[in-house]
């Protein structure tokens, strides 16, 4: 069985490597500190999603969003940069978030703030699940959540090449009841992948990971976090649209 979970931020050989390096002298990897440090994350991007939010433009929008993705390209190659890394994840991610949190609220009244409410408690039913182990991450657990992840990842790829084009995929953008069902089932898959991310920081703890696995399994869980409240921005839209 394998020692850590497949997420594709945080999957198995990522942390596999770096527990075959040599250990770095920083020390080793604890629980205590990927809390810490993904509080801190959270922090950061809250700040400059506030700022976004109050001033939202474009260069915001598409600088944070696609600095954002390259940081996370060069961390996912580049682990041991993450304490540099994450941080810089997080600023530029909250310039894309506040922005399109801004757009969400001019129009729909209160659906940010339901929102994040809404993050912040599944982040905290998850957790008491994941704790309680009421849900076990098994392998096959961790085989059906990726291959749904993926398949999303996949959809969101086609929509954005057919974009293009000028060409949408209704399914995913119009009201009705089969749109509304789509978004459900994307926020299950996400909500599922906070599973897997507490154990991708348990494990990493367990088996002694290098100590900067923190910022990167900091970082892993604020990208599903912030995938989770874009997906409910999204599902709660249409809800109000199809009222």
């Amino acid at each position: 069985m394998a020692l850590f979970n497949s997420s594709p931020f945080m999957n198995e050989d990522k942390f596999q490597n770096v527990l075959d390096a040599p250990m770095a002298v920083e020390g080793k990897m604890s629980v205590a500190g990927a809390v810490n440090k993904t509080v801190l994350l959270t922090g950061l991007l809250l700040i400059t999603a506030a700022i976004s939010y109050q001033m939202p433009n474009m260069i915001f929008l598409a600088g944070g969003g696609i600095i954002g993705f390259i940081v996370v390209l060069v961390a996912a190659f580049k682990p041991h940069l993450s304490k540099y890394l994450a941080p810089t994840y997080a600023l530029c991610e909250g310039l894309f978030v506040g922005t399109i949190s801004a757009m969400y609220a001019a129009s729909f009244d209160g659906i940010v703030f339901n929102a994040f409410i809404s993050t912040v408690g599944i982040l905290a039913a998850m957790l008491f699940i994941y704790r309680s182990r009421i849900i076990e991450v098994t392998q096959r657990f961790r085989t059906g959540v990726v291959a749904a992840t993926m398949a999303i990842a996949l959809a969101y790829l086609v929509n954005f090449v057919l974009s293009l084009f000028g060409v949408s995929m209704p399914m995913m953008h119009q009201s009705g009841m089969f749109s509304i069902l789509i978004s459900v089932g994307v926020i299950v898959v996400a909500t599922l992948n906070l599973l897997l991310d507490f154990d991708n920081i348990e494990k990493g703890a367990q088996h002694g990971a290098p100590k900067y696995m923190e910022w990167y399994s900091a970082m892993g869980l604020l990208i599903t976090l912030v995938w989770l409240y874009l997906e409910l921005l999204r599902l709660l839209s249409k809800i109000a649209r199809d009222r």
